[in-house]
């Protein structure tokens, strides 16, 4: 077992009978350690109490003329912020019951707080899944329930890189602020070189999980159609579509209690299709437009990462009239090149028995 993302707040969390994890006060303050909510030197008198108050008791009742006393109105507002996570999260008891209120399947789900804070409740929930993985694929494929990913295609290749430090070597160059400047003044710069997660270097992972600097290969296997209806597949050896795979099905049986099985595919080839969900915005509107029977470009269609099929491992699980189809789920890149994954999706589309 190992720490593989120490900022994810795992560590000081603890698990209920079920697995979910409890908050705690050093988790709180973790989230009061962050730049939105740590003193500055030109910090008001009111926002140093404030913080020193919460630091010593994080669950401590704080009123709205608390809040008012601090100067910066970007801070107090980020103060409003945090007190709404925090009462939420304790009333609801654990980090999965909150989280799962924010989306809720009936539609009375309410996000009152930034994506930050959900991110940061999703990576401490898939460090939670995978605290026992040996599997530096797979947990450098959770890595994509949290963080943004730019997707690059390269001699039939996809690549996912994380968009935060890609962006931020394209513009430092790997050497911080004096690359910036280099960049600015339009000087050359190192090359940007980082390593596609395998076999080789899966042990580097371990090591420097927390920069989020290793590529994931996506590309799909390769099948040949034979002669007689015969076909063989070239397998891409620790493919991180199957990685994603393995992930998602956990996230569905840790939330759900629901067993599935989910696969890549590259195709949708079923007359009967009947049921399908995007694992991110940009993939709901694309199988939207096609299970409608709508023209896609084929540009837009390129930009389509991967499909998978899910099944369910018992179809009494499943709504009536839709028990025994497989579910079809798509992961798709926007016009820049960015992916950005929804799991949440996954909990709430999932064509579940009406008593679930």
């Amino acid at each position: 077992m190992q720490n593989f993302w120490p900022s994810s707040g795992f560590t000081p969390l603890q698990r209920n009978p079920r697995g979910w994890l409890l908050p705690t006060d050093d988790f709180l303050r973790l989230f009061l350690a962050r730049p939105e909510l740590a003193p500055v030197p030109e910090s008001c008198p009111a926002e140093r109490a404030l913080h020193a108050a919460l630091l010593a008791w994080p669950s401590r009742p704080v009123t709205p003329a608390d809040v008012q006393k601090v100067q910066d109105q970007d801070v107090g507002d980020s103060y409003q912020f945090f007190l709404r996570f925090r009462d939420g999260l304790l009333a609801a008891g654990t980090l999965e019951a909150y989280y799962l209120g924010l989306f809720a399947r009936d539609g009375t789900g309410l996000i009152t707080i930034p994506p930050l804070f959900i991110d940061l409740l999703a990576q401490a929930i898939t460090h939670n899944l995978l605290h026992e993985s040996g599997d530096a694929y797979e947990v450098r494929a959770g890595e994509m329930l949290f963080r943004p990913q730019r997707i690059s295609t390269q001699d039939g290749q996809v690549l996912s890189g994380d968009r935060a430090v890609l962006d931020l070597l394209s513009q430092t160059g790997g050497v911080g602020d004096f690359g910036r400047f280099l960049a600015e003044a339009g000087a050359p710069q190192p090359g940007i070189s980082l390593q596609v997660l395998g076999d080789d270097n899966a042990p580097d992972y371990w090591l420097q999980a927390e920069k989020h600097a290793f590529l994931l290969d996506l590309t799909h296997e390769i099948t040949h159609d034979l002669s007689h209806g015969l076909a063989f597949t070239l397998t891409r050896a620790r493919s991180g579509l199957k990685a994603i795979a393995s992930v998602l099905q956990k996230w569905v049986w840790h939330f759900l209690g629901v067993r599935v099985t989910i696969r890549p595919l590259q195709k949708i080839d079923d007359s009967a299709w009947r049921w399908h969900l995007g694992l991110d915005a940009e993939a709901t509107a694309l199988l939207n437009d096609l299970y409608e029977g709508r023209e896609v470009e084929p540009a837009r269609l390129q930009r389509l990462v991967s499909l998978f099929r899910l099944d369910f491992a018992d179809t009494q699980e499943m709504r009536s009239d839709v028990a025994g189809k497989p579910v079809y789920l798509g992961l798709m890149m926007n016009a820049d090149g960015v992916l950005r994954l929804k799991p949440q999706n996954l909990l709430v589309n999932l064509p579940l028995r009406p008593s679930m």
